[in-house]
């Protein structure tokens, strides 16, 4: 007897609106907008690591990355965030406009705009950002510098000159 299903041809991948349902009940992965009957379209992706999946090295580009496995090296998105999941071990310095971290994280974290320490996030080294949120639960250990970047045209040029790369001592801190 001929049925629907069997008529369709080998290798032809499903559509994206019987593949979104599935990614969006992932209990860790980010779920898509239920205004979206499909996955975005746009540049700013969101790229998975997940946890069968282990990376040494350098990871640069400019989408959203969610880790929920293990990462050692460097991390830079420039204009994207980073989102470590719960079941994600991060061994690098990481550079972003966001960071999320749900897991645990070892290194330097420069966050451009923000970054949020969930309840379940450990994070051991430094941390530098304009906003920063801890949640009840976290653990942090190491440095924090939060606030807005000195900037050069300042009178603080001679207190920050001896420093390297251009880093800057808070008002508090004395040399």
């Amino acid at each position: 007897m001929w049925k629907k299903e069997d008529s369709k041809p080998q290798g032809v991948a499903e559509t994206p609106s019987s593949v979104a349902p599935a990614l969006a009940s992932h209990r860790d992965a980010p779920a898509f907008s239920p205004a979206a009957s499909q996955p975005p379209a746009s540049a700013k992706a969101t790229a998975c690591i997940s946890q069968g999946i282990k990376i040494k090295g350098e990871i640069t580009g400019s989408e959203d990355l969610f880790v929920d496995g293990p990462v050692e090296g460097k991390v830079n998105l420039a204009n994207g965030s980073l989102t470590v999941g719960p079941n994600g071990t991060v061994k690098a310095d990481v550079v972003a406009r966001e960071v999320v971290v749900r897991g645990r994280v070892e290194g330097k974290i420069a966050g451009k705009e923000r970054v949020q320490l969930w309840s379940t996030g450990h994070v051991s080294g430094e941390i530098s950002t304009q906003r920063l949120a801890i949640e009840d639960g976290a653990v942090l250990r190491g440095k924090v510098e939060t606030g807005r970047a000195v900037e050069k045209s300042e009178d603080r040029g001679s207190v920050s000159a001896g420093k390297p790369n251009g880093a800057t001592v808070p008002a508090a801190t004395t040399i």
